[in-house]
């Protein structure tokens, strides 16, 4: 059955937009929260678990004491107040990726409550109030095998790896984001954007959204307008870019218009992004707190940070993103305009490893926001999910600064490095793409372009030196761009003048 989509615009008319956002940090911790088994990604399927993450009989969880410390410093960085004492709790539910059936995950008594997020969006600030940062374990990852979705509805059979289940994780809620408007899905994408960038700078998690060790799931409601309620939410589960953030938010604000306008009401449920219709589906109806029947964990003993361990760890915290930026854009000469840019393209930090490798912040900016840019917006991936790498892009800038090849040949080379064929430099010789420096070359390319083109080189002659352009049009079409277009204006005028 096809959704009705009301026009964003008749939304925004007719409707104010809340939004949730609960994005799950996967910790880079060298072990699981709560056994010895390795938190690595990937790994043959059932290799790194024991008896305690497995929940076997018997087997006594352990808290991995870099995770809790990872907690306080990410809750610290969000500005919120750590707890002197708190629990884990029993989350009780049948999964098949849980082997307990329960998630050791905490409820009423977070390690991290009550902070905020300051955003920016296209130079307005929004400050997104964060309810809580709750320590849990990841579960494991189902396969579904035999049916042509992938998911579970038409498959033959699933097979389980249970290597995930175990991993700390840091859950992250917020409370309802409200008057964002038809601002709602930037501000939404700018939130799990900065938060990332925060999550990288605490250098706790590895944050690939692409390997799910940071994942978003979206909450969205609708409420008539004016009417300064919250309406019935429906939750898009694990939406791993900041692009299909965004696309899921407007998604769904046109979907519940759709129902809505129609008399119908919002089923409160779980739903699944599709990231190539750029749609969600149904999942299943949501479950509230009670249903998961939480009761304090028996096998763990509370957690209690002493407030001079606390103080220490917020010495560890890195620069306030929101500062960092500002230096930034002064120490690279960006314009208001261009840092905006910038910043809704999701490519600071990726302008900031390049330049840390050797590249101007004006290059930097041209090749992340136009020509990659637009590769990852025809290619339907987020930028950082490309296949270039910063110091790759510093590298084809030094060929270009270095007169090997030209920004058109750059163009190729980035072919070549999205494809996959060696770095820039092989790329370049293993494709020709060097720039043609021989003035015997070029000279026969100019003698040929003058002789083609008589009365364009009457009006050089004549003085009218703006004229060169075409000739050097003809010779670098002649010499398939491999000329130096500022050489091959000195020879036509040497010869003409």
């Amino acid at each position: 059955m096809t959704d009705t989509l009301v026009g964003f615009d008749d939304v925004l008319a007719s409707y104010d937009p809340a939004l949730g956002l609960e994005v799950h940090v996967e910790l880079n911790t060298n072990t699981k929260m709560f056994c010895g088994c390795p938190a690595v990604f990937g790994g043959e399927p059932n290799t790194h678990v024991c008896p305690t993450c497995l929940g076997l009989p018997g087997a006594m969880p352990v808290v991995n004491a870099t995770a809790i410390e990872s907690a306080i410093r990410i809750g610290l960085a969000l500005n919120c107040e750590i707890a002197e004492w708190c629990r884990f709790a029993r989350k009780n539910y049948f999964y098949p990726d849980m082997p307990k059936n329960f998630q050791t995950s905490q409820y009423d008594e977070p390690i991290a409550f009550e902070g905020y997020l300051d955003v920016d969006v296209d130079g307005e600030m929004f400050r997104v109030e964060i309810e809580r940062a709750h320590m849990e374990e990841d579960t494991g990852k189902a396969t579904h095998v035999g049916g042509a979705t992938g998911r579970i509805h038409g498959a033959d059979h699933s097979l389980i790896d249970y290597n995930r289940a175990g991993i700390p994780l840091i859950e992250i809620v917020t409370k309802p984001i409200q008057g964002a408007g038809e601002k709602a899905p930037a501000v939404a994408r700018a939130y799990v954007s900065q938060l990332r960038d925060l999550i990288l700078a605490l250098g706790v998690s590895e944050a690939r959204m692409d390997q799910g060790n940071l994942r978003a799931d979206v909450n969205l409601s609708l409420a008539p307008k004016g009417s300064g309620t919250l309406g019935t939410r429906t939750e898009t589960k694990n939406v791993n870019s900041f692009r299909s953030v965004e696309r899921a938010v407007r998604y769904e604000m046109q979907r519940h218009a759709g129902i809505l306008d129609a008399g119908g009401s919002i089923l409160q449920e779980t739903r699944h992004w599709h990231e190539d219709t750029g749609i969600t589906t149904s999942g299943r109806e949501k479950s509230d707190a009670e249903d998961y029947r939480y009761f304090p964990e028996p096998d763990l003993v509370p957690v209690a940070p002493s407030r001079e361990w606390v103080e220490e760890l917020r010495g560890t915290l890195p620069e306030n993103p929101l500062l960092k930026r500002a230096r930034q854009q002064a120490d690279w000469g960006y314009t208001d305009l261009e840092m905006r840019d910038v910043v809704a393209a999701g490519v600071v930090g990726l302008i900031e490893e390049t330049v840390a490798a050797g590249a101007s912040a004006q290059s930097a900016r041209k090749w992340w926001l136009s020509e990659l840019g637009r590769r990852a917006n025809d290619a339907g991936v987020d930028i950082a999910d490309l296949g270039v790498s910063p110091t790759q892009v510093a590298a084809v800038q030094a060929l270009v600064d270095a007169g090997t090849v030209n920004d058109k040949l750059a163009r190729q080379v980035f072919d070549g490095l999205i494809a996959g064929e060696g770095t820039p430099e092989e790329i370049v010789a293993a494709r020709g793409l060097a720039v043609v420096s021989d003035d015997g070359a070029l000279g026969a390319a100019v003698d040929a372009a003058i002789a083609a083109n008589p009365d364009v080189a009457d009006k050089i002659r004549d003085g009218k030196v703006a004229a060169a352009g075409a000739l050097i049009g003809a010779v670098m079409k002649e010499m398939k761009g491999q000329a130096d277009a500022g050489r091959v204006r000195e020879l036509i005028l040497e010869k003409l003048q």
